[in-house]
């Protein structure tokens, strides 16, 4: 059915007779294409918010709040000969534009090859784009292709910004995504070049499915500036035979959400099955309206009356940036300079959490509050430490933890992304972690409970990011303050260690000086009463707490279900003496874990927190044990609480083999 939709004066002049005999010929073409140039009268079927505009546009939102837009192609094409056939290739062009009225974006929209073209059953808006919900999304059922132009950041389908192109088979988590952008190749060279996709020009798009290669590719172009053969922004190799029913619709789906409104458009569209799509003729699209429409003033009117005003708007813009600058610099000290962390204004980050408003309050950090935002300028979600005054002890652990958090790089450290200090005010700016501190998920009375396997994935980042601080950075990085309020978790329950305003730092090989005790009651070493000096053993004591209470599910001070003077730690010693070892594994559990990894997990709690620091493993042969890169040393654990003898023989025989440093034999005796 190949059909032109091109409107201009001259269709007038065709008679309707000889009208209605261009289209039964073009109906019963053989062929499965069309071509819109417009979309007056074109066999599209509209649904939502979606309408035609006056100038031949189709509008699949209008700047409205909760709203949804579908527009499909009214008959279904044929992408398989049977239920278990190959997908036919297909081809689509299309030409868009996003109008954004305010400086915040709603979510965009797809273009979605469906099975249905306007019953998507108790799809919902904002970020499933009019096509899922939280229970349908990823749902294999749905046999939905969509390619997603978003400009908003989701955390929960992994977004990487808030400006992008995916590939979403049934779900909205891409297959694959990219920031939007279009490649120009000149002789040898290929330049990738950046995409705004609410900027309100014009893009082009093109979706090309090779069913022999198993290919798809989509390839953008600004106003024609590239063509379809250009370097394709993302390739994915599928096979669309499991996703594709015999009869497929194509179309397009947007909406916006309660808080931010978008306009999209659609203005002109080609797609054909087994064929390469038209390109298309940018001059013959409808107009439309933007945010940046200017009433049809001549460029040079325009240029007349705001030219000067630029002018003395820079100027100004300049007079207090200076003042401003010259301020902020008057008390700059050494650690405000040579870093990488970004300086943020200290209106940015008040608008970025509306005025640190108390529902943004994620909760209290070491000395101030924290809360949640969002940067007007990216979309990206933070999180923003507030400082409660600029102390002498404030702005001390303030510099500590852009001096040393902000030049470190490790996929379990949480993301210092800069800081703001301004007329007293400290603020420091983090990744946002969307599931919050690991306490509160291991010690909440209700809701999901974080199974043995997300636990023993968290304990491993943990582990891997104290190696990297003790042993692996440019200087020792010793944390001092290793606790389970301090692992944040991602939207993937990766777990992130973070709060460095108690860090310090040194060189490798030196020791570092005596200094007054700090940290949380449990979690402190017993060396550090009596010399006051924290080491990485100190921070290897606090991580076997954590591993304690991870296992256990219990706090490590008057844990619930022990009795009110136990501690966490010497329970669980008495446990492993009497062969109850299991008895102290979380209840919330329910026996479902791996019955090993726990047992093991408890003993090297243990072994970590031993009285006797030289007796503690460091912290690479944690992360080994953990991840069963050398077996855990269960016979000189059973040795703590035997005979000085039995624990020689052993240390002769076998310790040495795991390389874990043990110090004088006379010194592990005690036991606990």
């Amino acid at each position: 059915m190949k059909v032109s939709c091109i409107y201009d004066p001259m269709r007038k002049l065709i008679s309707p007779l000889l009208l209605s005999f261009l289209v039964i010929n073009l109906t019963f073409s053989g062929t499965d294409a069309f071509t819109f140039l417009g979309f007056r009268g074109a066999n599209v079927s509209l649904s939502g918010g979606s309408e035609i505009t006056s100038g031949g546009a189709l509008q699949l939102t209008n700047n409205s709040l909760n709203i949804i837009g579908h527009a499909f192609y009214a008959t279904p094409f044929q992408f398989k000969n049977s239920s278990e056939g190959d997908t036919f290739s297909f081809s689509a062009s299309f030409v868009f534009a996003i109008d954004r009225p305010n400086p915040f974006a709603a979510s965009g929209f797809a273009f979605v090859i469906s099975p249905t073209s306007t019953q998507f059953e108790g799809a919902t808006g904002d970020q499933y784009l009019g096509l899922f919900n939280s229970t349908s999304n990823g749902d294999p059922r749905n046999h939905v292709l969509a390619v997603e132009f978003d400009t908003v950041l989701n955390e929960q389908f992994n977004d990487i910004n808030a400006n992008h192109v995916g590939i979403d088979l049934n779900s909205l988590t891409s297959n694959i995504s990219a920031s939007a952008a279009y490649f120009i190749t000149e002789g040898q060279n290929t330049s990738r070049n950046d995409l705004n996709l609410t900027s309100g020009d014009m893009i082009q798009v093109w979706i090309d499915y090779n069913s022999s290669e198993k290919l798809l590719n989509v390839t953008l172009s600004p106003n024609g500036i590239s063509g379809r053969n250009s370097q394709p922004l993302l390739s994915l190799k599928v096979n669309l035979s499991s996703i594709f029913e015999d009869f497929m619709y194509a179309g397009f789906s947007a909406s916006t959400s309660s808080t931010f409104a978008s306009v999209h458009y659609i203005l002109g569209w080609s797609f054909e099955v087994n064929g390469k799509a038209q390109d298309l003729d940018f001059s013959q699209l409808p107009s439309y309206k933007t945010g940046k429409s200017s009433g049809g003033l001549s460029l040079g009117f325009k240029l007349g009356i705001s030219l000067p005003l630029v002018v003395l708007f820079v100027t100004m813009l300049l007079i207090l940036y200076l003042i401003q600058n010259q301020k902020d610099n008057e008390n700059v000290e050494d650690w405000e300079s040579g870093y990488g962390p970004r300086k943020f204004s200290y209106k940015e980050l008040s608008r970025a959490t509306k005025g640190f408003k108390d529902e943004e309050l994620l909760g209290y950090g070491g000395f101030g509050k924290v809360y949640k935002g969002v940067l007007l300028s990216s979309g990206v979600h933070i999180a923003v430490k507030r400082f409660t005054s600029e102390s002498k002890q404030g702005i001390k652990e303030f510099a500590a933890e852009v001096s040393s958090i902000g030049r470190l790089r490790h996929r379990n450290l949480v993301q210092l992304h800069g800081w703001c200090r301004q007329n007293g005010e400290l603020l420091l700016v983090y990744d946002y972690m969307p599931n919050g501190s690991l306490d509160k998920l291991l010690f909440k009375e209700d809701g999901p409970i974080l199974s043995w396997g997300q636990r023993y994935n968290i304990l491993r980042g943990v582990a891997s990011a104290l190696l990297y601080l003790h042993e692996e950075w440019e200087q020792v990085v010793i944390h001092r303050d290793v606790k389970s309020s301090n692992v944040l978790l991602d939207a993937d329950m990766n777990g992130q260690l973070g709060d460095f305003g108690l860090a310090r730092l040194h060189d490798h090989g030196e020791k570092m000086h005596t200094t007054r005790v700090v940290g949380t009651l449990g979690y402190l070493a017993p060396e550090l009463a009596r010399t006051g000096r924290a080491t990485t053993q100190t921070d290897v004591f606090s991580y076997g707490i954590v591993l304690l209470e991870v296992a256990s599910g219990r706090r490590p001070t008057r844990p619930q279900g022990l009795p009110e003077e136990g501690a966490l730690v010497d329970w669980i010693w008495k446990c492993f003496k009497e062969r109850k070892l299991l008895d102290m594994a979380d209840p919330k559990l329910r026996d479902h874990y791996v019955k090993d990894e726990i047992e093991m997990v408890l003993k090297l709690g243990l072994l970590c927190s031993h009285p006797v620091p030289e007796a503690r493993p460091s912290m690479r042969q944690v992360f080994q044990f953990l991840d069963r890169d050398i077996p855990f040393p269960d016979p000189f654990l059973e040795g703590m609480v035997a005979s000085n003898k039995e624990i020689k023989d052993y240390f002769h025989s076998s310790l040495s083999s795991t390389g874990i440093s043990i110090g004088t034999i006379s010194a592990l005796s005690g036991g606990r």
